[in-house]
């Protein structure tokens, strides 16, 4: 006949219930738990690209620690960023920025946007948004000016995006790529956008994946696309090819949008993807929230989110000594 428990949340507050004539086993107690000592991964959503010889769009910030405690009945935030949009045609048009990713204190910057072939040379640059960014987005190619520059990234986190290019004739003009999460993104040049940013390889969903890529630059004819950075970031568009997006939870950034020669014929630029966080620990299943998976036996388990939630270690458990 099996023990029926009933758990009133506290070790103080703890009853246990028997059917007649059943004696408990001896040493079996009630207690709280001991907590858990957690790695985690928070990844912000990446920022879009912009429009027209545009900048690609920065990744979102990549953040990672080990050896957290999570006390008992303390349930931590999770907040996932989304991925900022890709501009839509035209000039002008800058990326929308990524949005940040949070779990407990431990908060990872969104990416910067892009920036765009803007003739008033105010949106040229991300940086011309205030805001502080895990990658920034790329510089843009202004009209008959040099490149304008990248946006800063945050050190940890990060890196800057790089600059646009023009070679002075408005004959040769390439974006600037996004900044990725383990290097910068390459400048435009006179043959292609600049390369996106490289991401970088967490083990923490079982397996290595690489996150937080930096959008590649878009071009004029008759340049090319700049390739997005490892981990997911967005190739740059061209005059014939549209801007790639970075994808869903990957933190990277999209591509840049191209130009197809004619007065307002600005691409669009690709979609940030949007962020992840991921929290393991040692043993079997002891925590609550988000996919719970546990690769192999002795492995670590994991909670993955890919949407807000909550984490929670168990708050009580009943041993036999």
């Amino acid at each position: 006949m099996s023990i029926q428990y009933l758990n009133k949340g506290s070790a103080t507050k703890g009853l246990l219930l028997r059917p007649v004539g059943y004696a408990f086993p001896t040493g079996l107690t009630f207690g709280a738990g001991s907590g858990l000592s957690v790695d985690y991964l928070v990844v912000a959503g990446g920022g879009g690209g912009g429009s027209a010889i545009a900048g690609g769009g920065g990744a979102g910030g990549f953040l990672t620690g080990t050896a957290v405690s999570a006390a008992v009945e303390n349930a931590f935030s999770i907040t996932v960023g989304s991925g900022g949009p890709g501009a839509t045609n035209g000039f002008g048009l800058r990326g929308a920025n990524g949005s940040n990713s949070v779990f407990s204190t431990f908060t990872a910057y969104a990416g910067g946007g892009g920036g765009c072939q803007d003739v008033n040379k105010v949106y040229n640059t991300s940086s011309a948004v205030v805001g502080t960014f895990g990658s920034g987005g790329g510089g843009a190619c202004p009209v008959s000016t040099p490149g304008a520059a990248g946006a800063p990234g945050t050190p940890g986190q990060g890196n800057a995006g790089g600059n646009g290019y023009n070679d002075g004739t408005n004959s040769q003009m390439s974006g600037g790529a996004g900044g990725g999460s383990s290097s910068t993104g390459a400048a435009g040049n006179p043959s292609t956008g600049g390369a996106g940013g490289a991401g970088t390889a967490s083990p923490y969903s079982g397996s290595p994946v690489t996150y937080a890529g930096g959008g590649g630059g878009g071009s004029h004819p008759p340049l090319g696309g700049g390739p997005g950075g490892s981990g997911g970031g967005g190739t740059g568009g061209t005059t014939s090819a549209n801007a790639g997006s970075g994808p869903a939870n990957t933190g990277s950034g999209g591509g840049g949008g191209g130009h197809s020669g004619g007065p307002g014929n600005g691409q669009a630029g690709g979609n940030g993807g949007s962020g992840i966080v991921i929290i393991r620990y040692a043993g079997a299943q002891a925590a609550a929230g988000g996919n719970y998976s546990n690769p192999a036996p002795g492995a670590y388990s994991i909670h993955t989110f890919t949407g807000d939630g909550t984490f929670t270690a168990n708050a009580t458990g009943y041993f036999i000594n």
